[in-house]
């Protein structure tokens, strides 16, 4: 292992680690040694993950939490636990989200935006974007006030540079007033994201906290076949990406492989935002 690359006493705090991503962000930021705090509102996945990391790696170094991003009260007791325990975070990826998926070969109901709901704006806002907000405020004041070189790594997507296409999801059975679409809080959210990270890679650059955020693509995740032919049409390599492919990207992010990066956001789409 490259030296820079080492997370050695560093501990990383990882939000939304239960889903698809957050588990392959824990492997490959134990793979360079470092020491994680999971974090969840799903308990039982949580523990799932857990059972799963402790049969390759050190358990000492696996820590979990459940935590509901966007309750202040449930981060605030997360980080008071971990002061408690003389466990500081270091670098903080904020990977939480709620994310309509195309399972099946179908999005969830009501995702148009004429009948998407005020009720579900908010609470997809309020765990995408505050979340991520409320989590910057508790960890990264805390790496700024200790001046340790910290590192925040946003999690956003290739639709924070690109509208979705929505014509990847057609139902040509369906009249276009009942068309499934993926929603525009995804958009929203992680656009937004990437303002959020632009603004903190300066606002504490005196404490030393460099904040960039990635833009993974689509996963491949046994969806409808149709629908992987037509977006694997979209991108230049013809393929969507393993859930494994950003593994490199974190370390990198995290590391001081990446010391003189800041402000950035790192698109790994396949290069589909280049059509």
């Amino acid at each position: 292992m490259l030296e820079k690359f080492n997370l050695s006493g560093k501990t990383v705090l990882i939000t939304g680690a239960a889903g698809i991503l957050g588990k392959e962000h824990a492997e490959a930021l134990l793979e360079v040694n470092s020491s994680l705090i999971l974090t969840d509102i799903d308990q039982k996945k949580l523990l799932n993950l857990q059972d799963h990391l402790y049969k390759k790696y050190d358990s000492k170094k696996i820590h979990i939490f459940k935590m509901d991003v966007s309750d202040p009260d449930s981060v605030f007791e997360v980080s008071k636990k971990l002061d408690n325990s003389n466990i500081f975070v270091d670098i903080l990826i904020n990977n939480a989200s709620i994310d309509a998926k195309f399972d099946n070969g179908n999005l969830p109901t009501g995702t148009r935006l004429e009948n998407f709901s005020l009720k579900q704006w908010e609470e997809e806002i309020s765990v995408g974007l505050t979340g991520c907000f409320l989590c910057c405020k508790v960890f990264g004041t805390k790496m700024a006030k200790s001046n340790k070189n910290g590192v925040i790594i946003n999690i956003a997507s290739d639709l924070s540079v690109i509208s979705p296409d929505q014509r990847l999801y057609l139902d040509e059975s369906l009249p276009e007033d009942e068309q499934k679409v993926k929603p525009i809080t995804y958009s929203v959210i992680k656009s937004a994201l990437v303002g959020m990270t632009k603004y903190l890679s300066t606002y504490w650059i005196d404490g030393n906290v460099r904040v960039n955020s990635l833009s993974p693509g689509g996963i491949f995740n046994n969806q409808d076949e149709e629908f992987v032919n037509r977006i694997s049409k979209l991108i230049p390599l013809g393929r969507m990406a393993a859930s494994d492919e950003y593994r490199s990207a974190i370390q990198f992010l995290c590391s001081d492989a990446s010391s003189y990066l800041n402000g950035q956001n790192i698109v790994m789409d396949g290069g589909r935002s280049v059509w």
